[in-house]
């Protein structure tokens, strides 16, 4: 039976991580049957004895409700579905800065031999434009079926934010790109199904320029606020005193500076815009460059203001890549600490919501007889108990120096 003409549907996600374990999760609580795909057997054994390795406590009620439980279920190898999603990671190649596609292609090739007419193909992975086109409608269509003929297409971008994973992936907005109305209509009908933002249609490549796009504001954003920092420090200027009057004038809206940018999305979907136009992103370009300049800048400066203590020992607090998440990945916090240790500084790294990185005690017996405090991230509670702390820290620290960014 095709899947157009189903209520309910049987889905295959490939990948289930940070993105295609929710996906999984909700398609599974709306009714669906879905099988999760991961050629990692611990991650496969821990969903079908309902153990959450992705964090948050609403996904773990998700987990753990029996139509869910019911619903979803995971091997290591495709099957014949209604629906395939594909949400593999796309990471960045340093050597070029360019997207490595090998999971996806990997993926793509992993279900054509289960392919059947009428069956639609998702991917929901961060990709260049023209990734759907060019690289997997090929793959698709060695099958004997034709994209947009008697198979379908669609790209519909993640909706994942670490902390807050259920709100986004449900109330969040959804862009469907397909480049048929068929594909368009099938993906629609699907995410309808759990999605209560608004279902915003497209094409395909539009689809995959539109999700680099909202990451790339994002960073260009947050490099304007780093260069005006570095530009306010020649100067001997307070960077935050002259952001915030700019900030006054009702059309500037400039973020505060930083340390950098991490997460799986900001440091590398750029890189996928310039991939496909060098010449036409050098803006683009310049920001990732100023961004990913932070954690040298940041050490340079933790140098300066430990340059007249000997041999100084620094408690460095936040390992996470922004606050209040446990999210570690790209973070220039780790790079400032691993930039530090590599020139001989002493450094403890420590970080209240990563797990094997949180304080012995308290942040309070951390510092004792160390030098420096340096909070390289600023989770709620450890601005909480710097607070309330702050004269027993600076009693603690041998040398009674905070530096906070």
């Amino acid at each position: 039976m095709a899947f157009n003409e189903l209520q309910t549907s049987n889905i295959v996600v490939i990948g289930t991580g940070y993105v295609g374990l929710p996906a999984a999760l909700m398609l599974a609580k709306a009714g669906h049957k879905v099988v999760g795909v991961d050629i990692d057997e611990n991650i496969v054994h821990a969903i079908n004895e309902g153990v959450l390795l992705v964090k948050g406590e609403q996904l773990q009620e998700i987990m753990d409700d029996p139509t869910v439980r019911q619903n979803l279920k995971a091997q290591s190898t495709p099957c014949e579905a209604d629906v395939f999603i594909i949400a593999v990671p796309t990471p960045l190649d340093k050597k070029n800065n360019a997207a490595n596609l090998e999971m996806v292609i990997e993926a793509t090739n992993s279900i054509v031999p289960h392919l059947c007419e009428g069956n639609l193909i998702i991917l929901e992975s961060t990709v260049p434009p023209l990734t759907c086109r060019n690289v997997m409608t090929p793959i698709i269509e060695a099958s004997g079926l034709t994209v947009g003929n008697n198979i379908y297409l669609a790209h519909c971008p993640e909706r994942i934010l670490p902390g807050d994973i259920f709100y986004e992936i449900v109330h969040n907005d959804r862009i469907i790109g397909a480049s048929d109305s068929v594909s368009q209509d099938l993906a629609a009908r699907l995410y309808n199904s759990f999605v209560k933002g608004e279902l915003l249609i497209t094409d395909d490549v539009t689809a995959e320029f539109v999700k680099l796009i909202e990451n790339t504001y994002r960073d260009v954003n947050i490099a304007l606020a780093n260069e005006l920092s570095s530009v306010a420090q020649s100067l001997q200027i307070d960077t935050g005193t002259a952001i915030n009057l700019a900030n006054r004038h009702p059309r500037v809206n400039i973020l505060q500076p930083g340390i950098g940018v991490g997460g799986h999305c900001i440091p590398i979907d750029p890189w996928f815009i310039k991939q496909v136009d060098e010449q036409n992103s050098r803006l683009i370009n310049t920001a990732r460059l100023i961004n990913d300049e932070m954690p040298s800048k940041i050490t340079n400066q933790i140098k300066v203001a430990t340059q007249n203590i000997n041999n100084p020992h620094i408690i460095a607090v936040g390992a996470a890549y922004k606050a209040n998440t446990a999210d570690t990945r790209e973070s220039p916090a780790i790079e400032i600490v691993r930039l530090l240790r590599s020139e001989g500084y002493k450094v403890d790294h420590f970080d209240p919501l990563v797990e094997e990185m949180n304080f012995p005690t308290n942040i309070i017996d951390a510092c004792t007889n160390a030098d420096c405090l340096v909070i390289l991230v600023e989770h709620g509670s450890v601005v909480t108990s710097l607070d309330k702390h702050k004269q027993d820290i600076l009693n603690a620290l041998t040398t009674p120096l905070i530096l906070r960014f």
